[in-house]
């Protein structure tokens, strides 16, 4: 039987944008790397979506307790001609992301809203820094392949193992550093910190989306705050902490 899950009714916390409303019918389901699954999605009017590498969707899911709660994925690619969205989803467990695609199959419709998120590309930067753990490789991923000709970009990327290692494609000039975690447990750690505090910042205007563990990404952003980058120039999101189920943390501070 096929999973059907809509968007619960009368549910818009306040404050939150009003934001398009979609119906995902995966097409296809299958294993990426050593962490991830792939679901592929099709969706009506899919030339009507507005939508930027690095942003994500709120899809509504069941929560194995007969309600259904909002978790945020990003896109891993898009293929408009296709009609095709692919999503990577983080095999991290009995939650309710991978459990949804651990059993998604062809025919399966779940409600979504987006895209929304403050991770996009910005093209006036003279040079780009990415840092994020395996959670933020679809988003960041799918901005370095799609950066233009003649852009540059500096990237640290935490993952477990060299299982979870992709080869990126970019037009642009992009340098990635995979910093491997080994035995050392997912979350609050300082290995990409390490890293930043010993990476040269190039000349000229700068931009930096850090994003990944909650604590992680504000350590990092202090951290390139008292270098001199200015807060403006510096996209952080918090996208999970322990213990937390969902939603994302703006880290502004």
């Amino acid at each position: 039987m096929n999973q059907i899950v809509a968007e619960p009714a009368g549910r818009r916390p306040g404050g939150r944008p009003n934001l398009p409303s979609w119906t995902f019918i995966v097409t296809d389901a299958f294993d990426i790397g050593g962490s991830f699954r792939r679901v592929l999605f099709t969706t009506a009017n899919i030339a009507e979506l507005a939508y930027k590498p690095g942003q994500d969707f709120a899809f509504f899911l069941p929560l194995g307790n007969g309600e259904v709660g909002r978790r945020h994925y990003t896109v891993r690619s898009i293929d408009r001609e296709k009609g095709e969205i692919a999503v990577d989803f983080f095999m991290h467990g009995a939650t309710p992301g991978p459990e949804f695609a651990r059993n998604a199959k062809a025919g399966d419709v779940v409600a979504a809203k987006g895209p929304r998120g403050r991770t996009v590309l910005r093209e006036d930067a003279d040079w780009h820094l990415f840092s994020g753990d395996e959670t933020c490789l679809p988003a960041i991923l799918h901005i370095l392949e799609t950066m233009p000709a003649g852009s540059r970009a500096f990237v640290f990327l935490e993952v477990r193992s060299e299982a979870d290692i992709e080869e990126i494609t970019s037009a642009a000039d992009v340098t990635v550093e995979w910093v491997l975690r080994g035995d050392v447990p997912a979350g609050p750690n300082e290995l990409i910190l390490a890293r930043l505090k010993t990476f040269e910042l190039p000349e000229g205007q700068g931009q930096a989306y850090i994003i990944g563990e909650t604590s992680n990404v504000r350590a990092q952003r202090h951290h390139l705050v008292s270098r001199g980058m200015t807060k403006d120039r510096i996209a952080s999101e918090g996208y999970w902490r322990p213990g937390r189920e969902g939603g994302h943390d703006h880290v502004d501070d």
